[in-house]
């Protein structure tokens, strides 16, 4: 994290845990405001790759599950970068500025993923770096978000994805529940940004924009999670974050034999259960008949939703998931609810 960015953010409240922002002093009072106000967060737990070059957009085009072409100055995607095998390494959100494009994932994948986008460079004309401490982030969700960040950038993106570029950042529209936007720009702007914002709504940590992805379906995957799911399981075909007329990519093979010969035999469930503690993510889940051995589903990422109980994003057995009660950690764990997902799975035939 920018020194001077995390000292500005200090200096506005933010408590910190392994250098990314906890809570600014009232972490139940952050978990109320999801549902009935607006909120704010910073998003340096994410890091940013640049990548740029006169055959950026090629060389992009050869790695990822998404169709690069489709992304400009007013367009993001997520996406992911996959094995040979067709399991995620990482996923991430991707967009352009000027002629540079940025891929916005967790600071702790940020290093190997670099590294292995690097290996693929060849004779490539393309640079890729490391642009964390260039583009700061801000998380901007709630009902009246479009009035507050409408005060300071004008005209905001309508459509998810949408992404406009204003002055010295970049605003992208992001799926949710209420209205919700990611920003990123250069530090004296989004410093000025973060205090227009402070004057109408609340200031968050980081657990809460984790629980806002959960709730609008949207995993993101970590250090637990790596080479775990091929894109399908994750329900990336289901968020825009996949296409399948693009052309090779690694793992291309396999993630496009799933969707036109295969039958997905797990996919990604929103849950909700009541434990003492946040799960770890990769916690397993069980049934009442199920050993030690079958692998059910496990979770993906979890957190404490305003009520006080938990909601997470997990991977399971279709089968399981319909038909099971399943519980978390062992069959003395507490039980699992199915919640819905604001998206529909696909169903047989609408390959």
């Amino acid at each position: 994290m920018k020194h001077e960015w995390k000292e500005f953010l200090q200096n506005a409240g933010a408590e910190f845990e392994d250098d990314c922002v906890a809570t600014f002093g009232n972490p139940e009072r952050e978990r109320r405001i999801i549902h009935t106000g607006d909120l704010f967060c910073d998003l340096s737990h994410f890091g940013i790759i640049a990548a740029y070059g006169d055959d950026a957009a090629e060389f992009l085009q050869a790695q990822f599950t998404n169709d690069i072409n489709q992304v400009d100055e007013t367009h993001s995607q997520l996406s992911a970068l996959c094995s040979p095998k067709g399991r995620m390494l990482c996923n991430f959100r991707i967009f352009r500025r000027d002629q540079t494009y940025y891929l916005v994932l967790p600071y702790e994948l940020l290093e190997a993923a670099l590294s292995r986008l690097r290996m693929f460079v060849l004779r490539s004309r393309v640079t890729l770096e490391d642009a964390s401490d260039a583009l700061m982030g801000i998380g901007a969700s709630g009902i009246k978000m479009v009035e507050h960040l409408g005060d300071s950038a004008g005209r905001l993106p309508e459509n998810i994805d949408e992404a406009i570029e204003y002055k010295d950042y970049t605003i992208i529209r992001v799926a949710g529940v209420v209205p919700r936007y990611e920003i990123y720009g250069l530090l004296e702007p989004m410093q000025k940004l973060w205090q227009a914002l402070d004057v109408h709504a609340t200031p968050v940590g980081a657990n809460i924009w984790e629980l806002l992805n959960i709730q609008a379906g949207i995993p993101v995957i970590t250090a637990a999670s790596i080479d775990a799911y091929v894109p399908q399981m994750a329900n990336m075909q289901l968020i825009n974050g996949v296409s399948f007329t693009k052309g090779c990519y690694p793992g291309q093979e396999i993630v496009a034999r799933m969707h036109y010969l295969g039958k997905l035999k797990r996919r990604m469930y929103r849950i909700g259960f009541d434990a003492h503690e946040k799960p770890a993510a990769g916690t397993p889940l069980v049934t009442e008949s199920s050993t030690a051995s079958q692998d059910i589903g496990s979770i993906l990422s979890a957190q404490q939703s305003p009520d006080g109980n938990y909601e997470a994003l997990a991977v399971i057995q279709v089968n399981d998931a319909e038909n099971s009660q399943l519980m978390l950690g062992d069959a003395k764990g507490p039980e699992v609810t199915i919640l819905d997902l604001p998206y529909a799975f696909e169903q047989e035939g609408d390959k």
